[in-house]
């Protein structure tokens, strides 16, 4: 926690003034804490006084920082079978593991996992190893939380990357905190310091606003969570070889205070929008929910999904799966549409990566011009009808 020093504290409001986020205020001459505070550290790091500490930041430092060496990537196995961010991480990985001339692990924990040891391979990995035991055949925090952390202190990796999923951001935490690592979520980008290997961890902070690059120079493993589509994973090799090392559960790791009874997998109408090749998303610009008629209309003879901005989604105007952004989901198909989507820089970072993006917008000034491939000024409810007949009858010709 952030604890102010009464006895230092002069009241010259430097903190409050730095504070991003208005958790402190100056208060009878004296730094009050709100409940806002993030422990972002500004505060102390700006206070001429030295009145402001954050108490328990202190963490042991791993003197020995050559003891450890190897990029770990989790590869998330659920509903039998790989999640997609896990290759997409082997393909990252790999360039990390090449720049630092260390080998790249594989870590598969699950019940009944098939060939996908080999496939893991087949996608990048020198080593898997393969935690498949009847205990693990569902997912709680305990048990897959207990066999990464035990593979961790055993093998000592350098770096320890995981998919930013449901499970990822469940379970990946409290590893990290049990190991006293640092972890930086939702990175869309990273890379290796080439003097001290410090990991490079780069993601959206304040709301979006700026991307800011985070290290951890004095411990390991350096661990980050990755959204799903932000890296591109390799080309399956058939004939790469690699090295597959199941590991001995013993019954405290399989143990849990969690009986899961049962897992159902949703089975509703909405299109997984990170699986489409081609996306049509919809921003106020509609106007109003009636506007995604015309949405459906173009994604329809695209063979495309319907995505949405958050403004929408707040809205109600269309449900949350379809939200792309930093609050929604990360997106990369061959085509984006952008309708009456404005470009706020929350909404640009979920679909940056896209390979073609165009843009539809009566603003001619609108910030998602700033990344599109190809712009459209003008009304949308007069440009789409006139792209719909144009796309139909080019495929009745």
């Amino acid at each position: 926690m952030l604890k102010v020093d009464n006895e230092l504290c002069i009241g010259c409001g430097v903190c409050e003034d730095n504070c991003a986020f208005g958790a402190i205020e100056v208060v009878d001459g004296l730094a009050v804490v709100g409940d806002a505070c993030t422990l972002c550290g500004s505060c102390v790091e700006s206070c001429e006084v030295e009145a402001l500490t954050i108490e328990g930041a202190e963490k042991s430092v791993q003197v020995d920082l050559a003891s450890w060496s190897g990029i770990w990537v989790y590869c998330e196995y659920r509903a039998g079978k790989l999640a997609p961010v896990s290759l997409e991480l082997l393909g990252v990985g790999r360039q990390l593991a090449d720049a630092r001339g260390v080998q790249l692990a594989a870590v598969l924990i699950g019940s009944d996992t098939g060939d996908s040891a080999d496939v893991l391979i087949g996608h990048g990995a020198d080593i898997v190893y393969r935690a498949d035991n009847k205990a693990l055949e569902y997912f709680t925090d305990e048990t897959y939380g207990a066999v990464l952390t035990n593979l961790i202190r055993e093998h000592q990796p350098e770096v320890v990357l995981a998919g930013a999923t449901a499970i990822g951001r469940s379970f990946i935490p409290g590893v990290a905190n049990t190991l006293g690592a640092g972890l930086t979520a939702d990175c869309t980008q990273l890379d290796i310091r080439s003097d001290d290997g410090a990991l490079l961890q780069t993601r959206p902070a304040f709301g979006g606003n700026i991307m800011a690059t985070i290290v951890c120079p004095s411990s390991r493993p350096q661990m980050s969570t990755v959204r799903p589509k932000v890296m591109k994973e390799l080309e399956f090799d058939a004939g790469r070889q690699g090295e597959i090392i199941d590991m001995a559960l013993d019954e405290g790791m399989c143990s849990s205070k969690v009986r899961v009874l049962e897992s159902v997998i949703s089975e509703n109408d909405d299109v997984n929008i990170q699986e489409s090749d081609i996306l049509v998303g919809g921003g106020r610009g509609l106007d109003s929910e009636k506007g995604f008629e015309l949405i459906r209309d173009l994604a329809n003879s695209l063979g495309a999904a319907v995505s949405a901005s958050r403004a929408v989604v707040d809205a109600g105007w269309i449900g949350y799966p379809h939200q792309v952004g930093q609050t929604g989901k990360t997106v990369a198909p061959r085509l984006y549409i952008a309708c009456g989507i404005s470009g706020a820089i929350q909404h640009v970072a979920g679909m940056q990566s896209s390979e073609t993006i165009v843009a539809i917008n009566r603003d001619e000034n609108a910030p998602i011009f700033n990344v599109a491939d190809f712009g459209i000024v003008g009304d949308l409810f007069e440009v789409l009808p006139k792209l719909i007949t144009t796309i139909e009858g080019y495929r009745k010709s």
